[in-house]
């Protein structure tokens, strides 16, 4: 799955004539730009609705394993398949908006769509759409909510139980409310509780300053197997940072066209470039965050490649591989703040995820029940999503990871696979925003100028749904 998802990240990436750098201009632009409707929401709060689900325990767990296994050379890794996937991330998000429906008084969008317009084969699409479903309301918030309750009872020696009780209000007062309170409460927390941690991060950068030069050539000479210490583990390095690079980010994986397609934009590669622009965030600045704190203070050891040899130990071996090495370097410079902090930061990261989970399930369950009454349906997934969220607290963290990637496993080969397929009319609509925005209009698509079939909201070109009030 990794090789496939890396092997398809560098095809569009050429395919798309390096996307990623040549309109990185425009993603920033198109990430502030735009107002919400009745029927979708503006391009920012799609962008925080996919963070949401970005960003999460892969960026503070995930990165601190990716160094305890693969050295600091992984971190070079991982920003080269955030640089690769945004191109991914750009095609599945575009296809996301090309092929959304009005369905419901909102826009609804995302794989199982784009699969059975798009190829016309509505059987992968129901497929598809199960598998979300299962993944994002059974297997992979129970992960999320396992890493909150550890995390708060290392740090405050809250009982699991109770996590699970509040996380279950908290979460319950914000999903009964619809897609628009999912978007309000994702843009108001999300940038928040980004900001927040790379700014710890930079606090701590800022007290190890004379240690930047020899930390990058650390992360670089590990990358390309040429340090004396790290150079026997290259091939740790690449897998380490790929595999946790792209659990991060999740390109590929099929959550970001969802978010994508509730976004109210008048061509959709404004929202393309806007996910593409996410991965940037998720990985180039929130993951490498979490990397600096840990390489700064040399709070980490490293393994060889059997996972339990040590071939560097920094700090004690029985200091767990994961959130307790952020901990370690938060404490070592703020003597008592590491627990709290990361307590509350993996609290905010993972918390926004479950309700990014939510989005995704509900958008699958409106899809599975197109024309027919989904109010059963719904209150069901609420409930199921909440029992989930309850007992992954109480759970074993080896038995939530496992759930956790048996659900990734099922949506990433489904949509991988139909991104191969059905890559042409992402490039299409590639094409025809950069002609416009050459002309020096403001790009609208129109789906029958471009031979785009079934795209039935575009076929007649852009008409903007009423403001929302």
């Amino acid at each position: 799955m990794i090789v496939f998802s890396l092997a398809i990240g560098i095809i569009f990436t050429f395919m798309t004539r390096f996307v990623q750098i040549r309109l990185i201009k425009d993603m920033v632009i198109q990430m502030v730009k735009g107002k919400s409707s009745k029927a979708g929401i503006s391009s920012f709060q799609a962008l925080s609705i996919a963070l949401s689900g970005r960003v999460g325990t892969g960026n503070i767990a995930g990165t601190a394993s990716a160094i305890a296994y693969g050295g600091p050379g992984a971190v070079f890794w991982m920003w080269m398949i955030a640089f690769i996937g945004a191109a991914t991330a750009y095609v599945e998000a575009t296809l996301g908006q090309i092929y959304k429906v009005n369905q419901d008084g909102q826009y609804r969008g995302g794989p199982a769509y784009y699969i059975e317009k798009g190829l016309g084969w509505k059987w992968y699409g129901v497929i598809f759409a199960v598998s979300a479903l299962m993944a994002m309301s059974f297997l992979m918030p129970a992960l999320q909510a396992n890493a909150i309750a550890s995390s708060m009872e290392n740090a405050f020696s809250l009982n699991p139980a109770i996590t699970g009780g509040i996380l279950v209000v908290l979460l319950g007062g914000i999903i009964f409310g619809g897609l628009k309170r999912i978007a309000n409460v994702a843009q108001a927390i999300v940038p928040f509780m980004a900001i927040g941690y790379i700014l710890m991060s930079l606090i701590i950068l800022f007290m190890n300053i004379k240690e930047v030069p020899a930390v990058f050539q650390l992360i670089f000479s590990s990358a390309f197997g040429t340090d004396q210490i790290f150079g026997g583990i290259l091939g740790s390095a690449i897998a380490w940072g790929v595999k946790r690079g792209i659990y991060s980010n999740e390109a590929g994986q099929g959550t970001g066209p969802h978010a994508a397609s509730a976004a109210e934009v008048s061509h959709p590669a404004k929202q393309g470039l806007v996910q593409a622009f996410s991965v940037y965030i998720d990985t180039i600045l929130v993951c490498t965050a979490t990397a600096f704190m840990i390489l700064f203070t040399g709070s980490y050891n490293v393994y060889e490649s059997d996972e339990e040899t040590l071939r560097v130990a920094n700090i004690e071996e029985t200091v767990e591989v994961g959130p307790a090495y952020t901990q370690m370097a938060v404490d070592s410079e703020l003597p008592g703040f590491g627990a709290p902090f990361v307590a509350v930061s993996l609290f905010f990261f993972a918390f926004t995820t479950i309700m990014a989970y939510y989005y995704i399930a509900e958008v699958n369950i409106a899809y599975l029940f197109r024309k027919r009454k989904t109010l059963i349906p719904m209150l069901l997934l609420k409930i199921v999503l909440l029992i989930t969220v309850f007992f992954g607290t109480i759970r074993e963290s080896d038995l939530a990871w496992d759930m956790g990637d048996l659900g990734l496993g099922l949506m990433v080969w489904l949509n991988l696979i139909s991104l191969v397929l059905l890559y042409k009319p992402a490039i299409a609509a590639l094409k025809d925003y950069e002609r416009q925005r050459k002309e020096g209009v403001d790009p609208v698509f129109n789906s029958t100028e471009l031979g785009i079939k079934n795209a039935e909201y575009w076929e007649d070109g852009y008409q903007r749904e009423e403001e929302a009030s």
